[in-house]
């Protein structure tokens, strides 16, 4: 299973909107196929690792990392596909929360006289497929929070000046992480101030996340590197109401996809942002800033996860906070998060917190 999972997470950030799902198939003590979800979502990992385990299948166990499927979408069910090849044992880590599925891949199984255990590795598992069980039990997807900032807390200078906080490797593992995720979110005013790219560099992958830009009056820059680059690498502009009808024509003409979003006190419904990305099946959020958007996601509890890289500068209180304003007058009020991991990576630290319910 810790195979399978492995596996699965190879297809982390090009999978949606289906799970990034891990298969191995054992004979007689040996590995005979192995599989994860292929880019798009298809073919499945069940269906990969049996076609490369061939007849090989008959009487073999498959370890899955998720339950098979039991429904006919664009392709037919993998519970059937397992039992027609023969398998006698299936080990899943989790069952799926997919209402199409859950429980029914397993009852197919069992119906068939396949024989299934469930729950190896299940808490794994579980944070692994997180993104796609919360777009199906809250619908909208998980959101990392990312910031590298100095060892007093800041992300630029008082007069802008950010280029590096953080070492070159740091900035190596931010771009594993995009990857990993299947959209990269930001802030209308760093799209604007920073002119991002928002790619993934120095990975070696054919498909890039989904760059989304919050930006309530959709006054991202025509000539900036996003609007540049959005025929080869896909851009959502999630907007409010009113905004002109020449500039929606002239990004869509430009191949950008732009998402009207509800408006709160002056601002986009983050709430209502993350649920329409998450219909259109997007299940893993990279949030790269700005403050003042790093501090709205916070005030609605929206982010699962906390990505720090710190490095040993000082810029002092003039500097800017890489989080803004919260009100917060007593401390018990104050957003909180477990640790998760740290790590060293070259001169800086890398510190990931999560909500306490997800560690």
């Amino acid at each position: 299973m810790a195979l399978a999972l492995s596996l699965g997470r190879r297809g982390q950030g090009r999978t949606w909107p289906n799970p990034a799902v891990g298969c191995v198939i054992v004979k007689d003590g040996h590995i005979v196929g192995r599989g994860w979800t292929a880019d798009g979502g298809r073919p499945h990992a069940e269906t990969r690792a049996l076609a490369q385990a061939g007849p090989k299948s008959q009487g073999a166990t498959a370890y899955v990392t998720l339950e098979p499927c039991s429904h006919f979408g664009k392709t037919p069910p993998c519970a059937q596909a397992l039992i027609d090849a023969g398998i006698t044992h299936v080990v899943a880590a989790l069952e799926d929360r997919d209402p199409r599925v859950s429980g029914a891949g397993f009852a197919t199984l069992r119906a068939a006289g396949v024989q299934v255990t469930t729950g190896v590795l299940s808490h794994e598992a579980a944070q692994d497929h997180a993104g796609f069980f919360l777009t199906q039990t809250e619908g909208r997807p998980w959101v990392s929070l990312k910031l590298a900032t100095s060892f007093d807390g800041r992300i630029a200078t008082a007069g802008g000046d950010s280029q590096w906080i953080t070492g070159p490797q740091s900035r190596r593992v931010v771009h594993a992480m995009r990857a990993r995720c299947d959209a990269v979110l930001v802030g209308g005013g760093t799209a604007r101030d920073d002119d991002p790219s928002l790619t993934v560099r120095g990975m070696g992958i054919t498909q890039e996340p989904v760059r989304i830009i919050a930006t309530r009056k959709l006054e991202v820059p025509l000539d900036s590197t996003l609007a540049k680059t959005a025929q080869e690498v896909p851009v959502w502009l999630c907007h409010g109401v009113g905004v002109r009808q020449e500039r929606l024509e002239a990004w869509h003409t430009i191949g950008a996809e732009t998402i009207q979003c509800d408006v709160a006190n002056g601002k986009i419904n983050l709430k209502d942002l993350l649920s329409q990305i998450a219909q259109r099946g997007i299940t893993r959020v990279f949030c790269e800033g700005g403050g003042s958007f790093a501090a709205s996601l916070l005030q609605d509890d929206l982010v699962d996860e906390l990505i720090g890289f710190g490095a040993g500068v000082v810029i002092g209180a003039e500097g800017r906070p890489a989080i803004g304003a919260l009100g917060i007058d007593v401390l018990r009020n104050a957003p909180r998060f477990a640790l998760y991991e740290t790590q060293a990576v070259d001169g800086d630290v890398l510190h990931i917190w999560r909500r306490r319910d997800a560690v």
